[in-house]
Parts: structure tokens; C-alpha cells; sequence
């Protein structure tokens, strides 16, 4: 599962890069900060549709838990669930979360740190790209979990289980807009090809990702 990523592109490239996909976003006239690591429970900037474009607003990661479910579920997976079914078949609640890299954690202990590796994924362009995700609104605020499917060579060969869905370009649109019939199409893992994974720094091993759940 991914319970770590990071939003590091200012409002200015998000604004370029999604309106070229969205039209206009409106971003509130937020200044957004860097958002270096990102944790399940954490609030991280989440794109939703409205005319004519589409509209910057923070969320909390973890869709509420049900049933026997404790924790918040930070992972969608199961999308004939009846949990996510009307979210996902409602472009309203669809959102999508910009990223610009995410962790996948190794499964060996490093032998320096004696904690699981992190392995950290991006576009080998570099530009920020999106989770497709899922949002709604709670008493305290409102909550998003994002969804994964099978995983690429690439990420495979980290975590064989499971990748975010990836979403650039003509993707972008759809996710937010289309009938159900074309954005399940979108789900699927992103082309090995346009991605690369990150050299490990220790910044960027130094936290271990909290856990999360599957739907």
C-alpha cells in the first residue's frame, strides 16, 4: 500500500499543469508550501471539480472507517465494494491528488537503519502528476482515500501487490467529469517507461510510513 508521498510544486505549476487538462483552477489564492512527506491522517491539497474548471481544497487522507474498521482507510481497492461504489460512480466525489513523488517501502530491513527501505517513485519528467481519488464530506471536515491497482514493473519489483492509480494529461479530465464507463478505464498501472525511482537520500529515509487500510 502507499501511506507516504510527497507534494513539493508550487500553486503556479499546479495551476499550469492541471489547467491545461482542467481548464481553469482555482486555487483560492493559495501560496502552497512544499509538502514533503505526506502521512495518512495528514491534511495534503486534493483538486475537485467546478465550473468551468476545477478547485484547489484541503483534505484530510483517510476515508472514515465503518464497521469493524478502526482506522481511516487510506487506500481504495476493491472498487465493486459497496462502501465505494456510489463515490466512485459520482464524478462529484471523484477528486484528484496531486503528487509529485510517493514511497513504497522495500520488504528487507536496511542493514544501517534496521527499518524497511523507502523507495521513492516520479514522472521521469519530473512534473507533478495526480492519484485518482475519491472525496466526502465528514462533521470535521472533509476526507479523501486515493486508489491502487496492479502494480508496473517498476514498482513491482518494490511492493508486488499493489501501485497508486497514476493520472496525466487527458486522464485528468476524464477522472472528474466522465461517466463511470470511461473513468474505470483509467485504472490501471502507469506506463514503467515514464517513470523513474528516485536516488535514496536520508532525508528522505528517515520516517517509516504509518499503517493504513485497503477497501
Amino acid at each position: 500500500m502507499c501511506n507516504l508521498y510527497r507534494m513539493t510544486s508550487n500553486a503556479d505549476a499546479i495551476r499550469q499543469l492541471f489547467g491545461t487538462a482542467l481548464g481553469t483552477v482555482d486555487l483560492g489564492g493559495a501560496n502552497l508550501p512544499p509538502f514533503e512527506g505526506i502521512y495518512p491522517d495528514y491534511e495534503a491539497p486534493v483538486l475537485v471539480s467546478e465550473e468551468p474548471g476545477a478547485r484547489l481544497a484541503m483534505m484530510r487522507w483517510g476515508w472514515p472507517p465503518f464497521g469493524e474498521v478502526k482506522r481511516p482507510i487510506t487506500n481504495v481497492r476493491n472498487l465493486n465494494s459497496p462502501m465505494w461504489r456510489n463515490a466512485l460512480r459520482d464524478p462529484a466525489r471523484r477528486c484528484l491528488v496531486p503528487v509529485t513523488a510517493f514511497c513504497e517501502y522495500g520488504a528487507a530491513p536496511d542493514p544501517v537503519t534496521k527499518r524497511k527501505r523507502q523507495h521513492w517513485f516520479a514522472l521521469e519528467s519530473g512534473e507533478p502528476f495526480a492519484f485518482a481519488g475519491i472525496w466526502r464530506p465528514v462533521e470535521e471536515g472533509a476526507r479523501f482515500a486515493f486508489l491502487t491497482c496492479e502494480p508496473n514493473a517498476l514498482v513491482g519489483a518494490v511492493h508486488p501487490k499493489a501501485m497508486p492509480v497514476m493520472l496525466t494529461g487527458k486522464g485528468l479530465g476524464e477522472w472528474l467529469r466522465a461517466d463511470w464507463g470511461v473513468a474505470e478505464r483509467l485504472v490501471g498501472p502507469f506506463p514503467d517507461a515514464a517513470m523513474v525511482e528516485l536516488p535514496i537520500t536520508p532525508a528522505a529515509d528517515a520516517r517509516e510510513a504509518q499503517p493504513g487500510f485497503f477497501g
